[in-house]
């Protein structure tokens, strides 16, 4: 297979490669040959006359020395053409068999493969063009393996625990009273939620998603959202503050995404709160687009995880363990509804504050 793969590059196109160039050395043998030829021609059956000797003979004696010695020029310069050719000819294949190697490999898995790029012409461009591609295959690959890794993780642990609690209830070593069916049920519904999330960010990340966009009051919005966050908020004596600039308060989204962005948001903030800890939401106009940020103090995220943290299973180990941080899906399937909006979102951690935001394009409708 090997063999067959580098057939036609090695073989075909340098062969190709020749025959497009012999017809033009040919023909500029040729026409040297011709312009020689009549040139000499001519002047020889002038020198002739003016010294008064008959050219018949001399004349064919002349022109058949002529083209022998162009002819034995003409094949060594052929034969030469034809070396140089060939060897400036591999010489710019260089690169493609190099490439062919490579494609080679990444067709068998191996995305580490990058090709070497030592020129600026096309080629060139076709090499760094091959080597984003491999790179994008390589990080595509990395995240399937990470994904296929932290499902597994995050699904055995309650799966772990449910048949825990299940054996030991069939086996009579666990009662099965209230409290027990509350674990099980809490178990399941981690399951469940997991799945969920899984859902919701294969459809935003695969682009199917229907945004039913409305006007919206961003403010209600956020007031209903800590409503409902409520009973962790009092749990944890977390005190929120809430700060909206003029014009500000209202944005045109879908309403249910943008729930969903503000409590993922908000449930991101209070799980990483300290007790009696601060939270701040606020809103203000950033030219034509509206910016909400949710703040809370506590851990400091390092500068080298901060790029990540909307990454699907993301988790900055040191401050944010399994047992408090989630899945790790909440802030990923934040970017995906944002950016289904034609939004972004950002990050910053400094001095004890972790500040997470989003904006949106305004785009409000005349309701008339």
């Amino acid at each position: 297979m090997t063999d067959r793969a580098k057939l036609p590059l090695r073989s075909t196109l340098l062969l190709k490669l020749l025959l497009v160039n012999l017809p033009v050395i040919v023909l500029a043998m040729f026409v040297v040959w011709w312009a020689i030829g009549q040139l000499a021609a001519d002047y020889f059956t002038a020198l002739m006359q003016e010294y008064d000797i008959a050219p018949d003979t001399t004349h064919a004696m002349f022109l058949e020395a002529v083209n022998r010695y162009l002819l034995w020029a003409a094949l060594f310069a052929l034969l030469l053409a034809t070396v140089f050719s060939l060897l400036l000819t591999r010489q710019v294949l260089k690169p493609l068999r190099a490439m062919q190697d490579a494609t080679r490999q990444v067709s068998a898995g191996h995305y580490a493969v990058r090709v070497p790029v030592t020129t600026s012409d096309e080629l060139a461009d076709l090499g760094r063009a091959f080597n984003r591609m491999s790179e994008a295959l390589e990080r595509n690959e990395y995240l399937r393996r990470k994904l296929v890794a932290d499902v597994a993780h995050e699904l055995r642990t309650p799966l772990t625990n449910l048949r825990g609690y299940l054996e030991g209830v069939a086996d009579g070593v666990v009662a099965a009273d209230q409290r027990t069916l509350e674990l099980l049920q809490g178990e399941l519904m981690r399951l469940v939620r997991l799945v969920d999330d899984l859902h919701s960010l294969t459809e935003a990340e695969a682009g199917s998603l229907r945004l039913d966009r409305e006007n919206v009051d961003l403010a209600a919005l956020v007031e209903r959202e800590l409503e409902l966050a409520r009973p962790v908020i009092e749990t944890g004596a977390i005190v929120v503050s809430r700060d909206f600039s003029a014009g500000s308060e209202r944005i045109h989204a879908d309403p249910d995404k943008l729930s969903r962005i503000l409590r993922n948001l908000l449930e991101n903030a209070c799980r990483y709160t300290p007790r009696e800890g601060l939270i701040s939401v606020s809103g203000r106009r950033n030219g034509d687009r509206v910016r909400l940020e949710v703040a809370n103090i506590g851990a400091t995220i390092p500068a080298a995880d901060l790029p990540h943290i909307f990454e699907r299973f993301y988790r900055v180990e040191r401050a944010r363990s399994r047992e408090t941080g989630g899945a790790g899906i909440g802030l990923a399937i934040v970017r995906e509804l944002v950016e289904a909006h034609d939004g972004q979102v950002g990050a910053s951690s400094e001095d004890g504050w972790t500040r997470v935001w989003f904006e949106l394009p305004e785009r409000l409708v005349d309701p008339s």
